[in-house]
């Protein structure tokens, strides 16, 4: 039995990267072994077992044969005499198929350390083609590693745009397919998922309502700031939905968000982002009752935990941020400082209490224009 630390790990560890996550391949062992050890079996279509000490996981060397569409269509062998090379050899790219030893000895069979000093994202056999989900798998890796100037081979971006012909894709879950984007959009260079994708053909099958996004030289840039991935992502759905009318542009977003399983926080960003971000970067030009519609459609006085998101949003896409950065989160202090009780004291109930609890609102956000906050 032979344990080797595989796949991004070792890529990451040549790459003088933070390794955050190890798996590893045993080779030479039975699951039965493995029981008698303390591990924890966890895997259903193949032996994956989990260290009783570490929780890392640690898989049974194995092959894998095409059986069926999608990423989850392949049948596999894990015995022990399957080789450490038959294992990497599955694997999608050159730069994921090494394999080090307990010694630091590196096994790299497919020169994925040459593809390292290179700088290209290669795949290690045809059999790339054979798994869609390689298609986002090497855009996400473009994304992360565009900054020290990986490309991707020729050869490798053909087998894309072969993937991509074909109806591979369109057996990818939408779980899935969100799950790498999100990942994506969480990179150093999150506009190079896009580009790659549209380069393989790929994203008109996977996103083709952000085609024109991607082709949009300011939207790329915008994406690329360092701001938090939900912000790149809001930004990004302006302007996918930008030519769609406001009162029509949330059913819109709503429906992609649905349709690409998108979690509510993204979500939710998104469709305040989207719907007032004109009304934050010209936040200097509002009067009294449009700082104070944009505080109540925004909820801001009962949920300002977007608040920060929002800003971070605008310090990208506005041409001007300060007025917006510093008196919203002003006018907010001033309006919570009112006391609905104390205009019930003064009489007012039921409608007319909201009535003048607006008046007073209203009163605050015009001491803020006339400079008396």
């Amino acid at each position: 039995m032979q344990t080797y630390l595989v796949g991004g790990a070792v890529r990451d560890n040549l790459l003088g990267y933070p390794v955050y996550d190890r798996d590893w391949v045993v080779v030479g062992a039975t699951p039965e072994q493995m029981l008698q050890q303390g591990f924890r079996p966890v895997g259903k279509d193949f032996p994956v077992f989990i260290h009783p000490d570490s929780g890392e996981e640690y898989a049974l060397a194995r092959t894998e044969r095409k059986s069926g569409k999608g990423y989850a269509g392949f049948r596999y062998y894990a015995s022990p005499d399957v080789t450490l090379e038959e294992d990497l050899i599955r694997r999608d790219l050159t730069i994921n198929a090494m394999a080090m030893d307990d010694q630091g000895n590196i096994t790299d069979p497919y020169n994925g350390q040459r593809d390292l000093q290179q700088k290209v994202l290669r795949h290690v056999s045809p059999a790339f083609s054979e798994d869609p989900l390689r298609v986002l798998r090497v855009a996400r890796f473009q994304a992360r590693y565009a900054g020290l100037g990986f490309t991707i081979a020729p050869q490798t971006l053909r087998l894309m745009q072969q993937l991509a012909q074909g109806d591979e894709l369109e057996h990818l879950t939408a779980e899935r397919v969100w799950q790498e984007f999100q990942r994506a959009l969480g990179e150093d260079s999150p506009q190079q998922f896009l580009v790659t994708l549209l380069q393989a053909n790929a994203l008109i099958k996977l996103f083709p309502e952000l085609i024109a996004a991607a082709r949009d030289t300011q939207t790329l840039t915008a994406i690329s700031q360092p701001v938090d991935p939900r912000v790149r992502f809001a930004i990004l759905l302006r302007s996918a939905f930008a030519k769609i009318p406001l009162a029509q542009r949330n059913q819109y977003i709503k429906k992609f968000c649905d349709d690409h399983r998108t979690p509510n926080a993204y979500r939710d960003l998104a469709l305040q982002f989207c719907s007032q971000s004109d009304q934050l970067c010209h936040y200097s030009q509002l009067d009294a009752e449009q700082r104070l519609e944009l505080v109540r459609q925004l909820d801001l006085l009962r949920r300002d935990e977007h608040l920060s998101l929002l800003l971070q949003g605008c310090s990208v896409i506005c041409k001007e941020t300060l007025a917006v950065e510093q008196q919203l989160p002003q006018l907010l202090e001033s309006l919570r400082k009112i006391n609905p009780k104390a205009l019930m004291d003064q009489g007012f109930k039921g409608k007319a209490l909201g009535e003048a609890l607006y008046r007073t609102q209203l009163a605050v956000c015009q001491q803020q224009i006339d400079g008396v906050l």
